[in-house]
This record gives structure tokens, C-alpha cells and sequence, in this order.
């Protein structure tokens, strides 16, 4: 009965230190960046964020050579008509995929190919930038010393099953790795980074390889982060709620095919993955079932688990009003992690219209 409130001690105390402690951009921190700039932006079938991620890019300011490209590939849909409003904007037509590349990687190696900046900055169609962001994060991380950054952008969540499961992601990485203390080890293991915002700069993308060496990698942005603290490279993650947002999702659908695409990947294997879950469930579902079962003890451990969330929630300003249903949502999760594996291992994991098993 102990570790019903062990393991949410922990949980709480991780994310109260990392949010008292941890790195945040802000609009405030920008200076002007004279080394040139290149935004680049993969796109497949975005038509419904063509025209907000545009505006919000062409308004970043304080970039003193900024240079703007993005990549259709081989969209279906009004993606590349409605592209063509903006003469401004670089627009690349992506070529086949080859064999061992997965679409996204393919794409941003790509975009880097077509581009010059010193400094290459990755974001995804669904994400929206504030006036300052760019400039505001390529300051942080250089006054860190460190040679990329990932602003992890405020999750919007409308839809019951978005908010839900999308505060999961930042209070995961808020409960489950004490940031600053992990800076400084150098163990590429404890690395976190988020695509859907990313910077890094050319020379040292360069020399890692790029996109090329994670080809065929799912979670491609933590892959990437980690390829460059491998090789001596320093970055990390930041909280970037003041200066990016992001709704990945629209739909229960969309939101459970998009977890179930990557999560297999997320714990190394098919018994990282089941003792992820045991602890998931271990922590954040069976304290409630104790407690209501009349173990009062188990009381502590849902109020601690719910109060982490609560934490997390309040610092990365995510959904705070299904803090209390996080049993509900750690169940989804794990039947997503469940599902994730069961069509990787037989051959059927599908992401906008290909395989990434």
C-alpha cells in the first residue's frame, strides 16, 4: 500500500522542482539575432493551417536575415494552392519518399538541403509562433551556451479527449526527469525535445548527420536531440508556453492515431513499454480503486498524483479541468501504448496514408 503514495510523492515533488527551476522562454528574453535564420516547415495535407502558421511566422521580427521555405509532400489536399499566396515564402515540392526514410524526417532533410541559415528552425504546420519567439529562443540558448533548444509549445485542447490526454504530455516530462540536474550529466538517455518547435544550429546538424541518421526514426525529434548530446553537442528542453501553441489534434480519431503511431517507440521495447504501464497504473489508477475500495491511506496517493498534475498544469498553462480524471486518462494512455505495439509488431501501423511499421 506504501507505494500508492511513494511513487505520487515522487511524481509531486519532480514537478514542483522542475517547475521552480526549469528553463522558460519568453517573449521578453529576445534580442536581435544577426546570424541568418532559416524557418523551415514541412508540410502534408495542412490546408486547414496554411494560413494561420503563416501569418505567425512571416510576424517574427528581430531576425535580421530570415529566410522562410516550406515543403509540400505530395499533399492532396488545397495545401499547395493555397501556398501560393505567399511569394515570400520559399515553396518546395517534395520528391519520393525512398525506401527507409519515414515522411517527416524525409521532409525536414529536405527543407535543410534547400536552405542557408546558421541557424535551422524545425516547426510544425499545426504550431503558432508569437512575434518573438524565434528570436526570444535563439537568445536563451545561446546565452546557455548550448547548440540546440525546444521550446515546448502551450498544448491547446478543446475536444473532451483532448483535454483529457494532451496535459499528459508536458506533466510526463515535468514528473519524470529533473531538467536542470539532467542538463548536466551528459546522458543522452534523459534527453527530452519536442519537433513541433526545435532549433539547433547548422554546424552542429551538419556534423551529426542530420535527419539522414534517424531516417527511419518515428520519434525523430527526440532522436535528434539525443544523436547531439552524443556526440558532445549541448541543448535541451524549455518551457514555451509564453511563445509557441500548438492543437495537434482535432478528433478523438486524429488524437488516437497520432499516439498510437509513435508510442511504441516512446519506451525502447515491448518490456519498457509494460513496466512504463505498471508504474502508470501503479501511480495514477489504483490509489482511486484502493481508496474507494475503503483503503484510506490510497486517498494520499490520487490527491498527490492529481496535485502534480495541478503543478505542471499551472507552469506549462495546460488544461487544469481533467487533473481529477487522470485514472481516466491514464487508461487511455495505456491502451494506447498497448494498441501502438500490437499494430507495430504486425505490420499496420499507418500515418497519413503510409506504413511506419
Amino acid at each position: 500500500m506504501i507505494y500508492f503514495v511513494v511513487i505520487p510523492a515522487i511524481a509531486l515533488l519532480f514537478s514542483i522542482f522542475n517547475s521552480l527551476t526549469m528553463r522558460v522562454v519568453r517573449n521578453p528574453d529576445a534580442k536581435q539575432i544577426d546570424d541568418s535564420v532559416s524557418i523551415l516547415i514541412p508540410m502534408r495535407n495542412e490546408e486547414r493551417n496554411v494560413d494561420e502558421v503563416m501569418s505567425s511566422v512571416l510576424a517574427t521580427s528581430l531576425l535580421t536575415t530570415r529566410e522562410i521555405a516550406v515543403l509540400d509532400d505530395h499533399s492532396s489536399d488545397a495545401t499547395a494552392v493555397l501556398l501560393k499566396k505567399y511569394p515570400e515564402v520559399r515553396i518546395i515540392s517534395g520528391t519520393e519518399l525512398p525506401d527507409g526514410w519515414l515522411g517527416k524526417n524525409f521532409a525536414c532533410h529536405q527543407l535543410v538541403a534547400r536552405s542557408t541559415g546558421s541557424y535551422l528552425v524545425f516547426v510544425d504546420a499545426d504550431v503558432r509562433l508569437t512575434e518573438r519567439s524565434v528570436a526570444a529562443a535563439i537568445t536563451d540558448m545561446n546565452s546557455y551556451g548550448w547548440d540546440f533548444i525546444s521550446p515546448y509549445p502551450r498544448q491547446i485542447a478543446l475536444t473532451f479527449f483532448e483535454r483529457l490526454i494532451q496535459p499528459l504530455l508536458q506533466w510526463s516530462w515535468l514528473v519524470g526527469v529533473p531538467l536542470r540536474i539532467a542538463e548536466k550529466q551528459k546522458n543522452s538517455s534523459l534527453v527530452l525535445a519536442n519537433g513541433q518547435f526545435f532549433i539547433v544550429k547548422r554546424q552542429a546538424y551538419l556534423e551529426v548527420g542530420g535527419h539522414k541518421t534517424i531516417r527511419h526514426e518515428v520519434l525523430e525529434d527526440l532522436e535528434l536531440a539525443r544523436l547531439l548530446v552524443k556526440q558532445g553537442f549541448k541543448g535541451g528542453i524549455a518551457e514555451g508556453s509564453e511563445v509557441a501553441t500548438c492543437r495537434m489534434y482535432r478528433n478523438q480519431g486524429e488524437l488516437f492515431a497520432g499516439y498510437t503511431k509513435s508510442l511504441w517507440r516512446a519506451f525502447g521495447s515491448p518490456l519498457g513499454a509494460l513496466v512504463a504501464s505498471l508504474l502508470l497504473l501503479l501511480s495514477g489508477v489504483l490509489p482511486l480503486l484502493f481508496a474507494v475500495a475503503g483503503y484510506r491511506l490510497a486517498w494520499i496517493g490520487y490527491f498527490l498524483i492529481v496535485l502534480s498534475r495541478y503543478v505542471a498544469g499551472i507552469r506549462t498553462r495546460s488544461t487544469l479541468s481533467t487533473a481529477l480524471l487522470h485514472p481516466l486518462a491514464i487508461v487511455v494512455l495505456v491502451y494506447l501504448i498497448a494498441r501502438s505495439w500490437y499494430l507495430k509488431l504486425v505490420g499496420q501501423l499507418v500515418w497519413r496514408g503510409r506504413s511506419v511499421a
